[in-house]
């Protein structure tokens, strides 16, 4: 990694949102030539750059949004990566303002992908989500759609596009967590859809590792893919309420599945399974066409991409909760 990021300009897209400033938190340490976070949202660029002084001579502050192409194509000139993390992240939001999503998701990624190509960028890396897989909702579709753009071929091209693919980061804006976090100290019921709803949990650090591994290892046109532990949300539940020290029968509100959501999430389709390289760590999807594939650990007719027979236990769940800050 020190080799690799040597006197590299490194721009992180949506760079204020909570895992773009987590990135750019991540590539600091290393031999960097500069890293631009480029964001639509001047109060956090603003707070960003007063908690980040001391780095000042390695940062750059761009404000800008991926829906204005003009914007990108200024802005990553002599850029030699690129992580696209800019998106309409949040599921009910993105229901009621399905278009907004698209602009944002879609043209964004279009727009992105095109100024790259124009600037001759050497590596770009896009962070997409298990809610591309068989998604029923305006989130998760125009993530696959990103996806897609992403990864089309375009063989005039020398810029490299690889994606990355993970679950919930624990403790995320808008995730669950900090949801649970904020009602526990306000004394308010816990709100929970289902007692069935499961999801993907994966803490940052090992997002990071993701996003390196791919930097590093992607020759263009993967998908790599975190292997994730998945989790009830209502253990979650109870292991915060024990954590909290609030009693056993403290109050639940079920109010049912929200627009858009899904009991359970994949993260990996059937279709990609039969093009995919399985490590302990990874599933790496490859394009169309690529010999000698799958390379499976198992049958594919065992993997059960569409929910999980079992769950992490509740000690689990609180090591990461513990690991992350959130008990």
């Amino acid at each position: 990694m020190q080799k690799f990021f040597k006197n590299k300009t490194v721009m992180i897209t949506g760079g204020t949102g909570s895992f773009g400033e987590y990135l750019v938190r991540a590539l600091l340490p290393l031999p960097v030539k500069k890293i631009i976070i480029f964001s639509r949202d001047e109060w956090k660029q603003h707070v960003l750059k007063y908690e980040l002084e001391e780095y000042s001579h390695k940062l750059l502050f761009i404000i800008g949004d991926v829906r204005n192409k003009d914007t990108l194509l200024a802005a990553t000139r002599g850029v030699d990566i690129i992580y696209h993390a800019a998106a309409m992240k949040h599921v009910p939001i993105s229901e009621e303002n399905p278009m907004e999503a698209v602009y944002t998701n879609v043209v964004g990624a279009y727009n992105l992908k095109e100024a790259a190509i124009q600037n001759n960028i050497p590596s770009v890396i896009i962070i997409s989500t298990d809610k591309a897989i068989k998604s029923v909702n305006v989130m998760g579709m125009t993530k696959a759609i990103q996806e897609r753009i992403m990864l089309s071929n375009h063989s005039e091209s020398n810029t490299r596009f690889v994606c990355v693919r993970f679950g919930n980061v624990a403790g995320s804006r808008g995730s669950v967590i900090p949801l649970f976090h904020d009602q526990l100290i306000k004394d308010k019921p816990l709100t929970l859809t289902d007692t069935t709803m499961t999801r993907y949990l994966i803490t940052l650090d090992d997002a990071i590792e993701l996003i390196m591994t791919a930097t590093l290892e992607g020759k263009g046109r993967e998908i790599y893919v975190k292997k994730m532990p998945v989790c009830r949300i209502v253990d979650v539940a109870d292991v915060m309420i024990e954590a909290y020290n609030k009693p056993k029968t403290y109050p639940i509100k079920y109010v049912g599945i929200r627009e858009g959501e899904q009991l359970y999430e994949s993260l990996v389709s059937e279709e990609e399974m039969r093009r995919v390289k399985e490590t302990d760590k990874y599933f790496i999807v490859y394009p169309y066409g690529t010999p000698g594939l799958p390379l499976l650990k198992k049958p594919l007719e065992e993997y059960r991409t569409d929910h999980q027979k079992s769950f992490m236990s509740k000690s689990a769940i609180k090591e990461i909760l513990k690991k992350t800050g959130w008990i």
